[in-house]
């Protein structure tokens, strides 16, 4: 790996540092997700740093060259990602189905206990 190279690699990785904490900061990334950007960039920072444990890594693994070995990663890296967000999606899925019960139940028994309701329902009879 080329000396800009790593500076590169360096740059984005404390850019990644900094937006993720800005982020968490203006409450836009609750702190549960953070961590695994922060853990992304530390091991970003890690190859770029250490490239040779990257090409350790690629040999170990049979990829013929280290840059398919961090794609590799990469994809394996966003179907881990996809699953959570999956199952994120389905339990909140469901909360929402049993929020959206319990409200409707809590609106029938308010019109029914609601003052002057047993009027208007004797006036219907």
């Amino acid at each position: 790996m080329t000396f800009s190279q790593r500076i590169f690699g360096i740059l984005v990785v404390f850019v990644i540092f900094y937006t993720i904490i800005l982020l968490v900061k203006k409450g836009r990334l609750k702190e549960e997700y953070s961590w695994m950007w922060l853990l992304t960039g530390l091991i970003l920072l890690v190859v770029v740093l250490r490239y040779d444990f990257l090409v350790l890594i690629s040999r170990l693994i049979g990829a013929a060259s280290p840059t398919n070995a961090l794609f590799i990663f990469g994809i394996i890296f966003l179907i881990f990602l996809s699953l959570h967000f999956a199952i994120k999606i389905s339990l909140l899925t469901y909360e929402v189905k049993n929020l959206a019960q319990k409200i409707a139940i809590l609106e029938a028994e308010y019109e029914q206990n609601k003052p002057g309701a047993s009027r208007r329902h004797n006036q219907i009879l």
